[in-house]
């Protein structure tokens, strides 16, 4: 267990580590976009917060049900269906995207709202050619049963 923990804690500073701290921090060497007022910045810490427990429990889920990692190299080898992904398929992009909008915020930077859009493409369009067909593949009948139950991106309200 030991083993994956620190390979799950790995996979959390490597994949949205990059996404959420040093790609923003190179962006924002390039200076923020001027004068916000003061409670826009401050309002920005919730979506902040909020992005990273969202995205510490579903880095908790796919270590201890599908014992497993978020990289690529060490998928959970259990579909997930708890916590988050009771309510909707990809709660670890839309975490991402949550801390990223709190950055945009917090640093008034149209760069990081930029860098969120690209992102935010680039995750849909990996779900849809990418992962989606590989757990097609892998669970089979369980994931297509999931994909009805489920909605890809927008929460529901009840599991």
């Amino acid at each position: 267990m030991r083993g994956l923990v620190v390979r799950a804690l790995l996979a959390f500073l490597a994949l949205p580590g990059s996404a959420t701290l040093l790609v923003p921090w190179l962006l924002l060497r390039w200076g923020g976009d001027g004068l916000v007022p003061r409670w826009v910045r401050l309002a920005g810490a919730v979506p902040l917060a909020l992005g990273v427990l969202l995205l510490l429990r579903c880095v908790i889920d796919f270590a201890r049900v599908g014992r497993g990692t978020l990289a690529p190299i060490d998928p959970p080898r259990v579909l997930v269906r708890r916590g988050l992904y009771r309510l909707m398929r990809n709660p670890m992009y839309v975490a991402v995207l949550t801390i990223l909008v709190g950055e945009v915020l917090v640093f008034a930077s149209w760069a990081i709202a930029a860098w969120a859009a690209v992102l935010a493409v680039a995750f849909h369009l990996r779900v849809i050619w990418y992962e989606e067909p590989v757990l097609r593949r892998t669970f089979g009948p369980a994931f297509d049963d999931y994909c009805r139950t489920v909605p890809r991106w927008i929460p529901r309200r009840r599991p």
